[in-house]
């Protein structure tokens, strides 16, 4: 269901592009990792846009040999699960030929998707993740509508009602943010006074966007399809160990605490990664800024290191109540066909804002009359 939401369905479906962005996605994670523990890769991230252009590069690069890894795994899960004999004969050469076919369409998808955001219409990542999902959206409807009982009437508008909530809170918390004061000092030069205005530095609620999501789900789809290799293994004690790692997966709630807390635990992490409060401070600095009763420098990268912390807390536990969301709602609405669950509705209404966003700041650089 989750690595579904990255493909479009494609997984169903045993598509070309089954994998989605999957790959690159932990591509990335794998690249941002190395950047906090590689001093070398570290001081090529604060190198500006030349930096970030080549780990972007090598991230391409690494999406390959993972996307040849997964593809493996799933046709081999496929043919374990599957009845057709289209999946359970394949000769060596077939199965090379899905591998080669599977990368390839991970690779048109990441070449979408870079194209998408160079054309600066949105993150073209997160725009195809979007797509996928509403693609669902007609056919989870008709299988709710299939299977639909006037009984549960009451319980689907219980769901409808949850769902609108949900997506009014993910529009408040996805544009709240905390303005802190900042006053410019006044500054004379010649027979010219510059400075002496006051502004405000907005810090967002969820500076992480949806990104901290997408790395959860990455990491809590691996351990079992990892385990799905081993079941059928010689040793007792290492197939014993695989399927326990199954059975332990499927248990809701345990496998809600795990999600939860990877969410969280990536909150911060990626926040931290994007979110610079000593370089802030040094660019108050330079800049003649300061907060009022607070030293400039070390005293302000401190006062705004402590406020992201605890504005971070509340969008780490908003986003970690969406991602399990459905765990939830399952067992007070009854409704199974038609969850369309948190995790879903946080990357479409995300999408939305920024793309909107995007464009209308294109539109005002051109002139036109925007949203």
């Amino acid at each position: 269901g989750l690595l579904n939401i990255f493909s479009g369905g494609g997984m169903e479906n045993f598509s070309v592009v089954m994998l989605g962005i999957a790959p690159y996605i932990t591509a990335s994670i794998i690249l941002q990792l190395l950047t906090m523990i590689v001093p070398a890769l570290e001081r090529l991230s604060k190198e500006g846009a030349a930096g970030r252009q080549k780990i972007n590069k090598w991230t391409r690069w690494l999406t390959i040999p993972l996307a040849m890894l997964q593809s493996y795994g799933f046709i081999t899960i496929l043919q374990r699960q599957s009845q057709l004999d289209i999946l359970t004969n394949l000769s060596t050469g077939q199965f090379a030929r899905a591998i080669v076919t599977i990368v390839a369409g991970t690779i048109f998808l990441m070449w979408i998707g870079e194209l998408i955001s160079e054309r600066k219409v949105g993150n073209g990542i997160s725009l195809l993740i979007f797509a996928g999902i509403v693609s669902g959206i007609p056919v989870a409807l008709q299988r709710t509508i299939a299977v639909f009982d006037p009984a549960q009437l009451f319980n689907l508008l219980i769901f409808i009602l949850i769902a609108v909530v949900t997506i009014v809170v993910i529009v408040i918390i996805t544009e709240g943010q905390r303005n802190v004061p900042v006053n410019y000092a006044r500054r004379i030069r010649g027979h010219r006074a510059y400075g002496g205005v006051a502004t405000h530095l907005p810090l967002r609620v969820n500076m992480a966007g949806v990104i901290p999501i997408i790395f959860a789900i990455s990491i809590v789809l691996f351990p079992p399809m990892i385990a799905q290799f081993f079941v059928r293994a010689q040793a007792v004690w290492v197939a014993g160990s695989a399927q326990f790692i199954i059975d332990l997966f499927q248990n809701q709630v345990f496998y809600g605490i795990f999600y939860f807390t990877l969410v969280v635990a990536f909150t911060y992490f990626y926040t931290f990664i994007v979110f610079h409060p000593a370089q802030l401070a040094e660019n108050l600095q330079k800049q003649g800024g300061f907060i009022p009763g607070i030293r400039p420098g070390r005293h302000t990268e401190v006062y705004i290191k402590n406020i992201v912390s605890r504005i971070i807390l509340a969008g780490a536990l908003f986003l970690g109540t969406v991602a399990i969301l459905p765990i939830i709602m399952q067992p007070i609405t009854g409704v199974s066909t038609m969850v369309i669950g948190g995790t879903s509705l946080l990357i479409v209404v995300s999408v939305v804002i920024e793309s909107m966003k995007q464009i209308e700041s294109q539109l005002v650089m051109r002139d036109y009359d925007g949203f």
